[in-house]
Order: C-alpha cells, then sequence, then structure tokens
C-alpha cells in the first residue's frame, strides 16, 4: 500500500520534507495553520486552516484517507502536535515528529533560562533597555506589560495593526539568517538584551551566535512540554520511516 501522507508543515524541515516527497512522486498534503500571511512556494497541495482539535483532525484523518502524518510543525506549536497525537492514536494512523534538536550553550554564552512566556515577560520586569525580542508576532501583547523597553522586532509579515510595544522598530525578513547580519542588525539598534524562543535549527541560531560574539545576555525559552512520539531529525530519516512504517511493501 502506497501512503497518503499528511504534513503538518510551517518549517524549513518541512518544505525541506515536501520537496523530498514530490521528487519521489508520493502522495502528500502540507497542512498550515495559516499564522503566515504569505507562506513559501510548495511543490505540493497545501490546505490552510486549523482542523477543529482532535475531533476534527480524526474526521480529516478518515474523510482523506490518510495512512501516515509527518508533524513538521513548529516546536513551540505544541497544541497542534498534541492534538496530533491524540487523533492518531484514536484512529491507528502512524505518526512521526521530524524536529531540530534544541540549542544547548556554548563557551561565552550568557543564557537566562525561563520556562515559558510568562517567564520571559518575567524577565523583563527591569529598567529600560533595548531588547532584541525575537518570539512571533502571536506574543508580542504578552509583553505589553513591559512598555518602558525599546524593541527590535523582526517578523515574517507587516503588523496588520497597532503594535502593543510604544517603542518598538519592526524588520520584516524571512530566514535563514546569517551571523554576520544579524550581528550588524543587533549592533544598528544598540541591543542590550535578546529574548529567543529554543527554536532549534540553523536558520534561526544566527542571533543566538551574534549574541555570543557580542557578549550579550539571551532570555532562552524553553520548549514546552509535548506527548512521547517517535522523532526524527532530518529528511532521509524520515522518509525511511515512511517506506517501513503501516505498509504492506516499502514505498
Amino acid at each position: 500500500m502506497r501512503p497518503n501522507l499528511l504534513i503538518l508543515a510551517g518549517t524549513t524541515e518541512a518544505t525541506a520534507l515536501a520537496r523530498a516527497v514530490a521528487d519521489r512522486g508520493l502522495q502528500a498534503t502540507l497542512s498550515f495553520a495559516g499564522r503566515v500571511a504569505h507562506p513559501a512556494d510548495q511543490p505540493l497541495p497545501r490546505r490552510v486552516g486549523g482542523f477543529g482539535g482532535v475531533p476534527g483532525l480524526k474526521a480529516y484523518l478518515h474523510a482523506a484517507r490518510v495512512t501516515h502524518v509527518i508533524d513538521a510543525t513548529h516546536p513551540f506549536a505544541a497544541q497542534m502536535s498534541r492534538n496530533a497525537a491524540a487523533a492518531c492514536a484514536e484512529v491507528g494512523v502512524p505518526l512521526l515528529t521530524l524536529t531540530r534538536p534544541p540549542w544547548t550553550p556554548q563557551a561565552g554564552d550568557d543564557w537566562i533560562r525561563v520556562a515559558d512566556i510568562a517567564g520571559a515577560v518575567a524577565a523583563l520586569d527591569r529598567p529600560r533597555t533595548r531588547v532584541m525580542l525575537a518570539v512571533g508576532r502571536m506574543h508580542l501583547a504578552d509583553f505589553a506589560p513591559n512598555p518602558q523597553h525599546a524593541y527590535l522586532l523582526r517578523l515574517v509579515d507587516p503588523p496588520d495593526g497597532p503594535l502593543p510595544l510604544p517603542e518598538a522598530e519592526v524588520v520584516v525578513d524571512r530566514g535563514p539568517f546569517t551571523a554576520d547580519a544579524d550581528r550588524a542588525l543587533i549592533v544598528r539598534h544598540g541591543t542590550q538584551l535578546v529574548v529567543s524562543k529554543n527554536s532549534g535549527g540553523s536558520g534561526a541560531y544566527a542571533k543566538i551566535a551574534a549574541a555570543r560574539a557580542l557578549g550579550l545576555p539571551v532570555v532562552m525559552i524553553d520548549r514546552p512540554e509535548t506527548p512521547a512520539r517517535a522523532e526524527v531529525h532530518d529528511v532521509a530519516a524520515a522518509l525511511d520511516w515512511l517506506a517501513h512504517t503501516g505498509t504492506d511493501r516499502g514505498v
């Protein structure tokens, strides 16, 4: 039985997997949450929007005759990952997570580890400083209790309304980024502190390397907990799983 794959997308890993799957002529659909206005071009059919929780995802898996699911969402898309784990377990569809290993501190790093966004907000309860806030558009309002800072925001899409932070410079750009370019950006803004999710991977690591080179502290937000699942960190391993899991023959 050849697979009919659902890829829960939104990362560079999902895009790389989609290209590899398309190159092999396999049937697959990419699913996006719809939080980015103009996602990168993709070589596979795609759907945009939520499923409606676990019941909606179960119904979709049945209706679309999905045989395999690969969760290649952002490491902080915890609710989607929890829904995928629950839905796949209940309908008996094999599930794999394709994710990036988290970053670990290197010599010269000055990390302030916090458990979640609320912890990062608390860490910014300090006198005015210049902050690179790299947490994504959805979480900007969480930092409104700290309006005293001058913020540097790098967003994939331009803001669609007034910002919840009174003093903010917005840079609209899409990774991957380089350490040299991020160092220049940080210096130009006069950044004194970086706030980052521990997203892992290379595309967003540039700001961490730049902060290290400049001797700046980083408020590092730990990843949320997700259910235990089969997990790989590269496309080749994901394709191998697809070829040998839940099929009568190899793909």
